[in-house]
């Protein structure tokens, strides 16, 4: 599981430790060379974009530098649409803008279960309206839905 939130890198580890009081799941903040693995949680770390290479190994890059949200939920979702194997599950949560919700679509479009917040349980409903306005979300779910719907999710 990866974690992209618009964050500044000096509270990535602040966030992964809170976290890591929160689930038994392993969480910290991940690395240029890491590997999305089962059983452990990566959040994004610095202000460049979190991205999957192609060799499946975890980077950063400062590209696109137009992008104003950092690091940016579409440039980690569009690279997941690019080298992942097989389709899983993506999330995209509360947020202002539009960050994910291309990256969704592209997802979707590669037969991934994708799922957005629904309004009521949004803090800030841009980022998943964006995402149900594009029709790039498979299930609209409240806050306390989601947790259940990833454990008990296909991929």
């Amino acid at each position: 599981m990866a974690i992209v939130q618009h964050l500044d890198a000096q509270f990535a580890k602040g966030l992964a430790d809170w976290l890591n009081q929160q689930t038994d799941i392993p969480v910290k903040v991940a690395r240029a060379g890491d590997r999305l693995e089962g059983g452990k949680i990566l959040i994004a770390g610095t202000n460049d974009h979190l991205v999957l290479q192609s060799n499946l190994t975890l980077a950063y890059t400062p590209e696109p530098r137009t992008c104003p949200y950092r690091p940016s939920v579409d440039a980690f979702f569009d690279s997941l649409a690019a080298h992942w194997p097989d389709p899983g599950t993506a999330v995209l949560m509360t947020g202002m803008g539009r960050d994910g919700a291309e990256g969704l679509s592209h997802l979707r479009a590669k037969s991934w279960h994708t799922i957005a917040q629904d309004k009521a349980t949004s803090v800030v409903y841009g980022m998943p309206k964006a995402a149900v306005e594009l029709g790039a979300a498979v299930e609209i779910l409240p806050l306390e839905a989601i947790a259940p719907a990833l454990v008990n999710a296909k991929y």
